[in-house]
């Protein structure tokens, strides 16, 4: 239980670090709490292999999904550079996403065998997050009509979140059993 807790309060800290640094036009502070953050939980995790796997796809989801929403000019991200490519998704964001990943083995673990409820808390969770990092903070900017860049992240989290999930669960039973 402390550890689910400890999880889920480290990961709201790096995204409050990364977005308000950002929206300052500073993204090295959100690197590196979200580097900080997984070198932790991936320490004390007891199935290291599959956190990083799910990481690794978190990671890759954030550059297309955020590098689409950049790339067709539906938001700019302060701090954008540096970015995955050039141009694309901030290593801040993409930070972001390697911490969430690594909530899926823990608190959200309960995500993994419930695919419908992972579509829609990604669906609207995740468009809210950026909504108020962007009204909040200033770490992004919505391009008018702001309902485009929420619609292009719902669906891009609606897909990416019960895919994280199913892998982070699969993942960690095989390793389990094994």
């Amino acid at each position: 239980m402390i550890a689910a807790w400890s999880n889920i309060v480290g990961y709201q800290l790096v995204w409050f670090v990364a977005v308000i640094y950002a929206g300052r036009g500073e993204p090295w502070p959100g690197v590196i709490a979200a580097l900080v953050f997984v070198t932790w939980q991936v320490a004390v995790s007891p199935q290291r292999r599959a956190a990083l796997q799910v990481l690794v796809i978190a990671v890759v989801c954030g550059v297309v999904i955020d590098g689409l929403v950049h790339g067709l000019r539906l938001a700019d991200y302060a701090a954008a550079a540096p970015a995955l490519p050039g141009g694309g998704a901030p290593l801040w964001i993409l930070g972001l996403w390697a911490c969430f990943s690594l909530t899926l083995g823990g608190p959200l673990r309960a995500l993994g065998t419930r695919p419908l409820l992972a579509v829609v808390l990604g669906g609207i969770g995740g468009p809210l997050a950026y909504a108020g990092a962007a009204r909040g903070w200033d770490a992004l900017t919505f391009h008018a009509p702001e309902w485009q860049a929420l619609a292009l992240l719902g669906v891009g989290w609606a897909v990416a979140m019960p895919l994280l999930a199913a892998l982070s669960h699969r993942w960690s039973s095989a390793r389990a059993i094994a």
